[in-house]
């Protein structure tokens, strides 16, 4: 097994939001991948004491704990435990009914020797890899989905649509959302590599169009994920005065990329 990480924030004076993990069982027996993408809160309160960074080390290390050690539970039901884990650890001095609670994206897969298990909640993105070559995209499109004029200010996408019927959803502090995700089940050998990755590596293809699914688990496979996050951050530089690209979006994204090859 081979595994290739990078996770690096989109602005060095700023922590990074993202969370990602590999676990792999002493008993050497399966794994699992994670990725998690922290919202970022518009200006304004949050209702939280606690920054983005704390949310998502704990609902990460909650969730690389529960996928490990509880394969007797289903993947929506880890999520569900561990969402429900983290907002007990501030439900005493936070105010969690707040839209802007801290919350994440998540991509999440889990391997045995029969299958490989998988979800999706919002835009994080799997990828997955058959051994001929073919790239299987696992994607929670809601957000997509979306009319533009929907999404034309924060304000509204917090207060109409965030983890809102008809809207998109997000791991926050209501452990009934795991209930939303993407999931499936696939088996072993079917899948060959997975590559887990937030929409900061994913600008690559979603925003810069720079190539399709299989072009960019290419480029990670081969060249390795460092090369990816790079290529964005030159795409993302290049597109800081003009914005033909990023029109609303900020120039500098977390990006994560958690690379396996089973």
């Amino acid at each position: 097994m081979r595994t290739d990480l990078v996770s690096e924030p989109g602005d060095a004076n700023r922590p990074n939001e993202d969370f990602a993990g590999v676990g792999l069982p002493a008993s050497g027996q399966g794994g699992c991948v994670i990725v998690l993408d922290g919202v970022t809160p518009p200006k304004g309160g949050t209702g939280c004491l606690h920054p983005v960074p704390w949310f998502t080390a704990r609902l990460g290390g909650a969730l690389t704990e529960l996928t490990v050690s509880r394969r007797d539970l289903t993947l929506p039901e880890i999520l569900s435990r561990a969402i429900a884990r983290t907002a007990e650890a501030h439900a005493d001095t936070c105010d969690l009914s707040h839209p802007r609670t801290p919350q994440a994206t998540v991509a999440l897969a889990r391997w045995s020797a029969d299958a490989v298990e998988y979800l999706v909640l919002s835009d994080s993105a799997l990828l997955l890899k058959a051994p001929d070559g073919a790239v299987t995209p696992v994607l929670d499109d809601r957000l997509d989905r979306l009319p533009r004029s929907a999404l034309a200010t924060e304000a509204l996408v917090d207060a109409d649509l965030r983890n809102k019927e008809g809207g998109f959803f997000t791991a926050a502090a209501d452990p009934a959302v795991a209930a939303r995700a993407v999931t499936g089940t696939a088996p072993r050998g079917a899948v060959r590599a997975l590559a887990a990755l937030t929409d900061g590596a994913t600008r690559w293809t979603e925003k810069f169009r720079e190539g399709d699914w299989t072009a960019l688990f290419d480029v990670v496979e081969k060249e390795g994920a460092r090369s990816l996050v790079d290529r964005v951050r030159e795409l993302e530089t290049a597109d800081s005065v003009e914005r033909a690209f990023l029109r609303r979006g900020k120039t500098h994204d977390d990006a994560t990329v958690a690379y396996v090859e089973l």
